[in-house]
């Protein structure tokens, strides 16, 4: 996972704002956190969760997926999934440590399908060839076979 750039993403968030034409004050209320703590965010003091991140991108109306690549939270990339990915992060009935697990899970149900995920080493353009020799797998179709 990158490394996140609060720095850069609190410039991006201001930048956003201004094109928005809100103030710090309309932006804090819409995306229901306090000014200060968005003035520290935009200041690259703050390092905010997937889920505030969520709730300012929806508050910007801008994808939370933009917010996300921009904190080093997703890599840039069009493929299948970014979504899931986006979704989990920002839930927050979940704790860090779970969506991590989650995440983890997910990036191993496609490598068994056949799917390099980007931070493994290929994109999910590139598929994984898989004998299908195990008496479990015969009959099944991967990825590389479609």
């Amino acid at each position: 996972m990158a490394s996140l750039n609060v720095g850069s993403l609190g410039e991006y968030i201001r930048e956003q704002r201004r094109h928005a034409q809100y103030s710090l004050r309309q932006l804090a209320d819409a995306a229901g956190v306090s000014n200060p703590y968005l003035s520290q965010i935009e200041r690259g003091l703050r390092k905010p969760s997937a889920e505030i991140l969520q709730q300012i991108a929806k508050a910007l109306r801008i994808s939370a997926e933009t917010l996300y690549v921009q904190a080093g939270i997703l890599e840039e990339r069009e493929e299948q999934g970014l979504e899931l990915r986006a979704a989990i992060l920002a839930d927050p009935l979940v704790d860090e440590r779970q969506k991590q697990v989650l995440l983890a899970v997910y990036e191993s149900f496609l490598k068994e399908n056949g799917v390099y995920h980007a931070a493994a080493g290929a994109t999910a353009d590139e598929p994984q060839t898989q004998p299908v020799d195990d008496e479990n797998q015969k009959g099944r179709t991967t990825h590389a076979d479609r």
